[in-house]
């Protein structure tokens, strides 16, 4: 079997089996891990997908993959109204988007970021919300790809000693520059073979990087045509301003013994109106909001997308959200911060979550709306 039919079988057996060593997860097929994203780099059927800024895209991504940027899925107009909400694109903009970026009905989706998660999870988010039949979420993200790519290891092994002789290189120039006594001609044959073996390191280095499965550089995709079925769209993990305004009177009304939660994903300068962002009229949080930062279940420590099911149940247990309740989340436009919590209540297999598409950027614009502070 040749490599590109074992990376279809790869495929195929993703879209239905669980992710191997997902740690307690109820929703085991949300996840893939870099072991296994590592066999699908390269495979025609597949588009890794990157939900970090174009700037940090052009840093560092995954070979072959395309930039969708979390903070910009969701269109709004000037006053942060969305046309087609809770959608975070009206359907021919979507096709149009999706299809610029060289991805097909048939491919399947794996999204990342650097590793945190919440703009890997904003992809995961749009493409789920249109029908998009196979979507992952990289756990880990590009990081956990350098980690196991051996070609990185090479090459930062090579990049180190680099940064040694160089260091050692401009001791032995300050040494001849500064003191009278020095033996110049040890110093000189040390500094002249130090540019000898840089110029060996930064050769081998070019070669390495030739093989790095994380480059550097501009997007290259070509225009393919996509469609999004209807009849196929899934607003069971999305929300619009109404929905979550009627989840908020809820809330207010009965308190904890509501039916609803509305998690704020935001910092807490956010979230008390000390900082927001320049499009907003107002800063603040809905009313009856439950505080849960998104940091709370990224693994930052571990460079995880998401800690394990016992911590993140443990988080959400804390502050009373639970699986009988309708959970919504919200952040500045939902795809991000917002659905990294949705995201992790997926994982959890909780079954009523959804992001708050357009979030502060809907909610903080319109003044029909009331906000607290």
């Amino acid at each position: 079997m040749n490599r590109w039919l074992k990376s279809l079988c790869v495929v195929a057996s993703l879209s239905a089996s669980s992710v191997m060593g997902a740690d307690g997860y109820a929703n085991k097929d949300i996840l893939i891990s870099a072991d296994d994203a590592v066999k699908l780099i390269g495979n025609p059927k597949v588009m890794f997908v990157s939900g970090d800024n174009e700037d940090v895209y052009k840093l560092g991504h995954i070979k072959g993959s395309v930039e969708m940027f979390a903070h910009h899925l969701h269109e709004s107009d000037i006053t942060g109204e969305m046309e087609c909400a809770p959608l975070y694109r009206c359907i021919p903009d979507a096709e149009h988007y999706i299809g610029s970026k060289g991805i097909t009905n048939d491919m399947t989706i794996i999204a990342y970021d650097d590793f945190k998660g919440p703009n890997a999870t904003g992809v995961y988010s749009f493409f789920k919300s249109y029908g998009h039949k196979n979507v992952k979420v990289l756990n880990g993200g590009r990081a956990a790809i350098m980690a196991v790519d051996p070609a990185q290891k090479e090459y930062d092994g090579l990049n180190s000693q680099l940064k040694e002789i160089k260091k050692a290189q401009k001791a032995d120039k300050e040494t001849l520059k500064k003191d009278a006594n020095a033996d110049k001609a040890a110093l000189g044959a040390s500094i002249s073979k130090a540019d000898a073996d840089i110029k060996d390191l930064q050769t081998k280095m070019n070669d390495v990087e030739k093989r790095l499965l994380v480059v550097k550089g501009e997007e290259e995709d070509a225009v393919k045509t996509y469609k999004i079925d209807p009849k196929k769209i899934d607003y069971s993990a999305i929300a619009g301003k109404e929905e979550v305004k009627h989840a908020m009177e809820d809330i207010l009304k009965n308190g904890k013994n509501s039916k609803y939660v509305i998690i704020d994903s935001r910092a807490i300068a956010e979230i008390i109106g000390e900082r927001k962002m320049d499009n907003v009229a107002r800063g603040g949080h809905i009313p009856g909001a439950t505080f849960i930062e998104w940091n709370r279940v990224s693994d930052t420590d571990n460079k995880l997308s998401f800690k394990s099911a016992d911590e993140i149940k443990k988080v959400y247990d804390s502050y009373g959200v639970t699986p009988d309740k309708t959970i919504y989340a919200y952040c500045q436009v939902g795809a991000g911060r917002g659905s990294e919590n949705i995201t992790a209540l997926q994982l959890l297999g909780y079954k009523n979550v959804k992001v708050f598409t357009g979030s502060w950027d809907v909610w903080g614009n319109d003044m029909n709306l009331p906000i607290k502070r």
